[in-house]
């Protein structure tokens, strides 16, 4: 039986660095800045010519040898225990063929490097690795070693995990390599370096020349344009502008360098999509899903499926009409819907079809949301309403008002009067006499949700769409003494279009029933708004589109050893996949997104124009945003060094608990590695690295004097921050709450389908919405077809996998090289599950309304681990993942 080898990892990386001005050396904190030059042209030619290990004698005649074996770690794409017969050739492969490895020397490139054939050891069960093992003679004067070479000569490409070498006069070694090696019959192989120059070498091979469609083996990272998105060549109504330059400023996405249409020479051909399981654009090896974890299947299927779901749903639901009643809404959570095509929703949405035997039917039923078990009504109450700004699936939008009167910015000779339908008068009427407007903006009492001059400018071309209507919208929110919110006006707003003049309205709660119904139905609109703004720029455009370009930078600017290339190494994985697959089955043309959410064709469109307005790299420190909004300001007396607005703000609350965790792990790593700050500005890959994402990832926006400078490690800290902030606990407060909180749609409608009944009634239209205004509420909401896509989607983007990588649950192999960062680490760990008891009591604090109440949704989206898979509205993954 084979006893697997357990490889302790006592090396740091200081150990595996022996150049003259290596990242890290000398003794104990002592830092040193390696000399990089990002603008090279070429890199250094590496000597290939080895020396075979059993031919080292003659080089043992001047110099003592020493033996030294290599441990090689690998997971196959395929496991070797369970590998069925169609498989079996793949593992007579794997057990047959073997890894060529060089060592080439720190000491003198020139040297000849060493050669070893390194054979299958042994399989750890636990892992699925396989683990090779290679002997060398090594000369004492052959120096330390600046790097391996490694040529795959199986059929199969290996994930090499480490490398392991033991017998050296410093001890044992261990390289992390963590990345894809493909079968190389051009036995060029590949580099896993120490040497300063090998890396160098390796930057310009990831770096590329910018030429050529990319293919799936390729590790090539470049950036382009989002220019995939549409699909003229197969309709021209599929047609969508390009989002990158100066038209329409925009992240970068990684480049595939894919043919452009032949109807347009703007667009890129998009990867067709016939097969069940999508074939992905280009994205480099290494950011794939691993085909060792059962994320790779489960996401891909999905999405596979997503592309199919808007085309079956036309099949199964030909009437476009609304529900006829709330019962039917029910029945989706409940009996279920009869379906035709039980074996797609089966691939898609397995947990959901269930067969009734006696009449051989299928039934679509969806699992209730956890909102909807509490309570039946909860998406009824104006209270819900407004604690969900706070504790709900958005709660970045929310903001303190300032200034007073509202008004509007946009041209008024274009969009008509610029004074808001929300008078003084109407605020001071719903405050009842506690106080005045001014008191009320002189003690922070009053809040907004802005959609107004955003959505107005499109109003008329969303309408044209003909399946869906929009506004700008205004809803004004008073501060209870309690701290919770309550609303006390809607505005909405119509510009002057079809040869009308502008219409707006104002809209207050009353116990009018009339009254009491046009506010419903300007809720339902305003919460639409609300749903595509999360969805498109509060989820999508802050986290998962402006995260791609700092991932592409690192890998082009930082080496593989670098620090903060180690860093932030977990919180990229994966992001550069889930963002191509969405580009292909949820935000491209006619996809789910465009189907289901309010602003339909226009809606990336929107997204360019809001990244334009809105965004900026400083505002996505969660402090600097809370700032900006007018939630918190500056207290060095108060917690974090901020005062909230609103103390019981959920989001705030656990977001800056989990800040200040992630912001002393970052201290601590950052102050070990660089704790002279001149070491922060003189390192040239880390500046590189800066540069290319403010000038190239994010160009469009380099011009902006906000963005930060690394000077000192304090500049470096904050910035580094920020990033792991977006990537884990951002993203997972706007993502896995959807289905919790949206898939119960009359809660949050993703799109409205018709005006209010008070625009410009005919008298018949009056009469309806007077004799039946539920009916006038139930059209305005998504119909059966758009409905159950959004549900489905949200199913599928609110689910944990099985094995979820959760921010500190498992630390990362390089961080455990060194006793002082693993020890950091530790600590990070520990903090992270004192939050969870935090939180846990705070939820348990009936003093927090916004958290605790009868039915009401504990705030649970920042838990840092959750403690099953699927969908559970909590948990923080490392990346964005999903």
């Amino acid at each position: 039986m084979f006893n697997p080898v357990l490889v302790h990892q006592t090396r740091s990386i200081r150990t595996i660095l022996p150049l003259s001005k290596p990242f890290l050396h000398g003794n104990g904190n002592v830092f040193r800045q390696i000399q990089s030059s990002p603008s090279f042209k070429k890199g250094p030619k590496i000597r290939l010519g080895s020396v075979p290990s059993n031919s080292v004698k003659a080089m043992a005649d001047t110099a003592v040898s020493n033996g030294v074996t290599a441990v090689v770690t690998v997971r196959p794409p395929i496991n070797p225990l369970t590998a069925g017969g169609q498989v079996i050739d793949d593992v007579e492969d794997l057990f047959s063929k073997s890894l060529q490895l060089e060592l080439v020397s720190a000491k003198d490139e020139n040297k000849p490097t060493i050669s070893g054939n390194a054979k299958i050891k042994g399989v750890v069960v636990k892992d699925c690795e396989v683990q090779y093992e290679a002997e060398f003679q090594v000369p004492v004067d052959f120096g330390e070693i600046g790097a391996i070479l490694v040529v795959n000569e199986h059929a199969l490409e290996m994930y090499l995990k480490d490398i392991v070498l033991d017998g050296l006069p410093s001890g044992l070694v261990t390289i992390t390599c963590e990345s894809w090696v493909q079968p190389n019959t051009s036995k060029d192989p590949r580099i896993f370096f120490t040497n300063k120059k090998l890396r160098y070498a390796e930057l310009v091979n990831l770096r590329g020349n910018g030429e050529g469609e990319r293919q799936k083996a390729d590790r090539i990272y470049d950036y382009d344009v989002y220019n995939d998105l549409g699909d003229p060549d197969e309709d021209e109504e599929l047609k969508r502008p390009v989002l990158g330059g100066k038209q329409h400023p925009y992240p970068r996405r990684c480049r595939t360098g894919r043919p452009h249409c032949k109807t347009d020479e703007a667009s890129e051909e998009r990867v067709p999509s016939k097969s069940l399981i999508p074939i992905s654009p280009y994205v480099p090896r290494d950011e794939e899903f691993s085909a060792i974890k059962e994320t790779t299947f489960v996401i891909r299927g999905l999405f596979g499926q997503l592309r199919s779901l808007i085309p079956n749903l036309k099949a199964e639901f030909v009437d476009t009409d609304g529900f006829p009643n709330f019962t039917e809404i029910d029945k989706l959570f409940r009996e279920g819907v009869k379906i035709k095509d039980a074996e797609f929703w089966k691939s898609l949405l397995p947990g959901f079809v269930e067969e009734i035997k006696d009449i051989g039917d299928f039934f679509l039923r969806f699992t209730s949301p956890e909102t909807f078990k509490r309570d039946r009504f909860f998406w009824f109450r104006d209270e819900e309403f407004a604690r969900e700004t706070l504790a709900g699936l958005n709660p970045c939008s929310i903001r303190l008002i300032t200034e007073w009167p509202l008004k509007s910015s946009l041209d008024p000779k274009i969009y008509g009067p610029s004074e808001s339908a929300i008078t003084t008068e109407m605020i001071e009427s719903e405050i009842k006499g506690c106080t005045t407007v001014k008191e009320a903006l002189n003690q922070k009492k009053l809040f907004i949700l802005d959609y107004h001059d955003l959505f107005l400018p499109y109003v008329e071309q969303v309408r044209e769409l003909g399946d869906r209507t929009l506004y700008g919208s205004r809803t004004v929110f008073y501060l209870n003494p309690d701290g919770t919110l309550r609303p006390l006006a809607i505005e909405l707003t119509r510009p002057p279009m079809d040869g009308k003049p502008q219409w707006k309205q104002a809209f207050t709660p009353s116990s009018d029933s009339t009254k009491s119904w046009l506010w419903k139905l300007a809720k339902a609109h305003v919460l639409a708004h609300d749903s595509g703004y999360h969805q498109l720029i509060s989820h999508w455009l802050r986290t998962h589109c402006s995260v791609e370009p700092y991932a592409i930078a690192a890998h082009r600017q930082l080496s593989a050893m670098h620090p903060i290339n180690r860093l932030l190494k977990p919180h990229f994985r994966y992001t550069m996949e889930i963002n191509s697959l969405a580009r292909q089955s949820l935000i491209n043309a006619g996809g789910v997104i465009e189907s289901t959410f309010l602003p339909g064709k226009y809606s990336m469109l929107l997204s360019s124009i809001i990244y334009d307005k809105q965004w900026r790299f400083d505002h996505q420190a969660l402090p600097q945003d809370l700032i900006s909004r007018g939630m918190a300001a500056k207290d060095p007396s108060s917690p974090h060094g901020l005062k909230l607005t609103i103390e019981d703000y959920p989001f705030a609350q656990d977001g800056l608990d989990l800040w200040d965790i992630i912001k002393q792990w970052v201290t601590d790593y950052v102050s070990h590695y660089y704790p002279d700050p001149s070491l922060v500005e003189s390192d040239e890959e880390l500046q590189a690295w800066w540069t290319e994402i403010r000038t190239v990832g994010h160009g469009d926006k380099q011009d902006e004097t906000w963005w930060p400078v690394l000077n000192s490690p304090k500049d470096l800290i904050d910035t580094i921050t920020s990033i792991v902030w977006v990537a884990s606990g951002l993203h997972a407060a706007v993502n896995f709450g959807q289905y919790e909180y949206a898939a119960y749609f009359p809660n949050r409608p993703t799109i409205a389908r018709a005006n209010m009944p008070n625009e410009d009634p005919s008298d018949d239209e009056w009469q309806i919405f007077f004799e039946r205004p539920e009916a006038a509420l139930l059209t305005t909401f998504p119909n059966q077809r758009q409905a159950t896509a959004v549900i489905s989607v949200l199913d599928v983007l609110s689910a944990h996998s099985p094995d979820e990588d959760y921010l500190g649950k498992y630390m990362e192999p390089a961080w455990g090289e060194d006793k002082i960062i693993k020890g950091a680490f530790e600590k990070f760990q520990g903090r992270l599950m004192e939050l969870k008891g935090i939180i846990n009591l705070r939820n348990a604090d009936k003093n927090l309304k916004n958290r605790h109440g009868a039915g009401s949704l504990p705030y649970e989206l920042l838990m840092p681990l959750a403690d099953k898979s699927g969908v559970t509205g909590k948990g923080v993954p490392y990346s964005i993942s999903i």
